[in-house]
């Protein structure tokens, strides 16, 4: 008995044998076409976000870190002095405009200004001087309105730390750096719900222009 095929059908046939041969012989060969629509998109990555803010809540993550590293790469942390002196210069000034303008995004979180001299004259002399430098920044964060409970000026690090080795006078070492130390007591968790309101916060205040108040440095001339 003779079977006849009409053509239509013998190209469909044709085309499932190929396709049949295909996923049998080629190793590795891409099954998507057998799964559910949509299931190649999901790389498992999906819960990431939700992951992150477990991680924050439950203390294996710390946002403060997080922040401080942002915060780093973000702005400028270090102003420079002249010698003897606790003023802020216009540099000065409009570096610490852009640590104002960053600080302001976030009153969850408490900043420290740590300052620093050179290697000239004796330690508790320039452990006061840095301090004079370290009060003069906060001074001037808090005139660009920002509450001064979230700050702290830390007494200089004096001769312990300079970043260049050497007893002369050198402006690297006469500075003060400013840096995230924590949150304000009455939002430990910053994540509790609110990042997404922060987050909007930040992106709102973006679009600002940033604001300079100039005022007479309270510290007035170093020692």
């Amino acid at each position: 008995m003779k079977i006849t095929t009409s053509p239509t059908r013998l190209k469909s046939l044709i085309l499932v044998a190929g396709l049949a041969g295909l996923t049998a012989c080629a190793p590795g060969a891409n099954l998507q076409f057998y799964k559910e629509a949509g299931s190649v998109l999901n790389r498992g990555n999906f819960g990431n976000s939700n992951m992150n803010n477990h991680l924050i809540q439950t203390g294996q993550l710390d946002y403060a870190v997080n922040l401080a590293n942002r915060f780093e790469a973000e702005v400028p942390s270090t102003i420079n002095f002249g010698f003897n002196e606790a003023t802020l210069d216009a540099e000065a000034r409009r570096v610490l405009t852009q640590q104002a303008n960053w600080i302001r995004q976030f009153p969850e979180i408490q900043f420290r200004v740590y300052g620093h001299t050179d290697l000239v004259g004796g330690d508790a002399y320039n452990r006061r001087l840095g301090l004079r430098r370290a009060q003069a920044v906060v001074n001037f964060f808090v005139a660009q309105g920002i509450s001064r409970s979230r700050l702290e000026a830390v007494s200089s690090l004096g001769e312990s730390q300079p970043l260049v080795q050497t007893q002369d006078r050198e402006r690297r070492n006469r500075r003060t750096v400013t840096g995230v130390s924590g949150f304000v007591q009455s939002n430990p968790a910053v994540l509790n719900g609110k990042y997404a309101q922060i987050v909007w916060r930040e992106y709102l205040t973006s679009a600002e222009p940033a604001r300079v108040v100039e005022r007479a440095d309270a510290e007035g001339q170093g020692g």
